[in-house]
């Protein structure tokens, strides 16, 4: 499930990326279908593709597969609803080797969605 519609920013260590959430996500029948609500777990997949293209870009990584290895501090701020556009930013902070740790932030309208440090492991 593709979570990412456009990439809007990109340099070396960081990304913004948009994410339109529309009623016809399939997620939406079942979360909840009287108020239908983004499911968290999917804004961080979201953040997680977004960070996912920013690592693939870099020329080392090349034909290579980034593996989403883990999620720590994670806070959901603000319910995403049907209509809203989901800002995705994602700037790495540190690698080590195959491992990159991302901070990552989702916001709507300026305000703080969902926000996370991700972890990464690329292989081949």
């Amino acid at each position: 499930m593709l979570l990412v519609d456009r990439v809007l920013e990109h340099s070396e260590d960081e990304i913004t990326a948009l994410k339109n959430v529309t009623i016809n996500e399939p997620f939406f029948n079942g979360h909840f279908p009287e108020h239908p609500v983004m499911p968290g777990v999917l804004i961080m997949e979201a953040l997680a593709q977004a960070a996912g293209v920013l690592e693939l870009s870099r020329p080392e990584n090349k034909g290579k597969l980034v593996f989403y290895a883990g999620m720590d501090g994670v806070k959901f701020k603000k319910q995403v609803v049907p209509g809203d556009q989901l800002i995705l930013h994602a700037k790495f902070i540190k690698r080590r080797g195959p491992i990159a740790v991302v901070e990552a932030k989702a916001t709507v309208d300026g305000k703080l969605a969902a926000k996370g440090t991700l972890t990464f492991a690329i292989g081949e």
